[in-house]
């Protein structure tokens, strides 16, 4: 009887192949949707992502896939901006709960599953920052990015920025 070490009697090639694909590595990048915002908006997140801290609330840069200068990380996912995203329909809502942090106000929301989101108001693109559970009391996050922000991008409705 002969003995094959290989996983299901796959030959060599193809269990290697299969182990590639289906990326069997621990610390694996998050994956998020890439933005796609008009022309003027992707040049003030290009500026944004030039902007953008390498620790943002003791959390290393560790950005998501796809590779994109609309996207940023921190933490293998615990914290993750994107820029150019759509207006939230939650911004219709006269109820709508937000915050300020270092002169940049952020619409809240709490999504059924995992940490808040905020997104920028009152800006010329708006910037999503998405947060894992670790930050459900916390906005820590937002402090280290209000600064990037608010250098980068404008704000669309003087004196509401300030």
């Amino acid at each position: 009887m002969t003995s094959s070490h290989r996983p299901l009697g796959l030959p060599a090639s193809a269990a290697a192949l299969l182990l590639a694909v289906t990326g069997c590595s621990a610390g694996a990048q998050a994956s998020v949707p890439v933005p796609t915002p008009p022309a003027a908006e992707a040049a003030l997140c290009r500026a944004l992502a030039k902007e953008l801290p390498d620790t943002v609330a003791g959390q290393e840069r560790s950005d998501p896939s796809p590779d994109s200068e609309l996207t940023a990380g921190w933490g293998d996912g615990a914290i993750v901006l994107r820029c150019g995203v759509s207006r939230p329909e939650k911004m219709s809502d006269p109820q709508a709960r937000a915050v300020s942090a270092e002169n940049v106000r952020w619409m809240l929301e709490q999504p059924e599953t995992g940490g808040p989101r905020f997104t920028s108001v009152y800006r010329k693109t708006y910037v999503e920052i998405a947060l894992d559970e670790r930050y459900a009391h916390d906005i820590a996050p937002l402090v280290d990015l209000a600064a990037p922000v608010d250098r980068a991008v404008p704000c669309a409705l003087e004196p509401e920025c300030r």
